[in-house]
């Protein structure tokens, strides 16, 4: 039987009746093969390519009734070595014709399943790497008065270099400290150098040293090492503080 997803292979019937055709020729005058021959190619070239089932035992009638009309050449010659010869060479003649038939038909085929390749002038024109996106941040507003209010309600009282939030968290490390514009994460800017930020929806805190508090951006602190430092989100600047990866530059 067929082979499934082939619509091309051929079973045994369909060899059995391309063995009986070659059967039939070599009985039939040779010129009734000749014209025979001649409308199955075409038939083959007025086919549509997408017809594969239709085109495959065209190319099979071909090949088989090539030698069927070659026998019949020979018999009509009277059988002798020339005829034999003459036979033989037509049938070499008759299957360099339908290779060349073939060959003709697959370079004429449209070719639309593959898309033009691109040029070097549209490679060099395409964006290298991920898309870029602008990073705005909202700058810190530190406080250093003995209280402030907390953006979700309550107030921040400072004892010298430590912050009492309303909620009895005590923050140390510093004299200043600042809210991001949400509420959900507090800063202490460390003394002499560093951040300590507090995660209030997490009960997280996360000291870092060296680091300082460019601003705010989805939420998010985003820290600097100084002036001439990129700034880094701060999952970044915990992954190098870790020594667990380098940070990234924001694109």
């Amino acid at each position: 039987m067929a082979e499934a997803g082939r619509p091309e292979a051929l079973d045994w019937r369909q060899r059995v009746l391309a063995v009986a055709l070659a059967m039939v020729l070599a009985l039939l005058p040779w010129w009734s093969g000749v014209v025979l021959l001649v409308v199955l190619a075409v038939a083959l070239v007025i086919a549509d390519d997408r017809a594969l089932p239709v085109t495959t035992r065209l190319r099979l009638a071909l090949r088989w009734g090539v030698p069927g009309m070659a026998f019949a050449l020979q018999r009509a010659l009277g059988g002798d070595a020339l005829a034999w010869g003459v036979a033989l060479l037509v049938m070499l003649t008759g299957y360099g014709l339908l290779a060349l038939l073939e060959h003709a038909l697959v370079r004429a085929r449209p070719r639309t399943d593959a898309a033009p390749a691109p040029t070097w002038a549209e490679l060099a024109r395409r964006p290298v790497g991920p898309p870029a996106r602008i990073v705005e941040l909202v700058p810190p507003q530190w406080h250093e008065e003995s209280s402030f209010a907390d953006p979700r309600g309550g107030v921040v009282e400072r004892h010298g270099q430590a912050f009492r939030l309303a909620d009895g968290t005590r923050l140390a490390g510093g004299e200043r400290g600042c809210f991001s514009p949400d509420g959900r994460w507090f800063c202490v800017a460390l003394v002499p150098r560093g951040v300590l930020l507090y995660d209030r929806e997490h009960g997280r805190q996360h000291r870092l040293r060296d680091w300082q508090l460019l601003g705010w951006h989805a939420g998010e602190p985003w820290l600097t090492r100084g002036e001439d430092s990129p700034p880094f989100a701060l999952r970044d600047a915990l992954g190098e503080h870790d020594g667990t990866k380098p940070p990234q530059a924001p694109r």
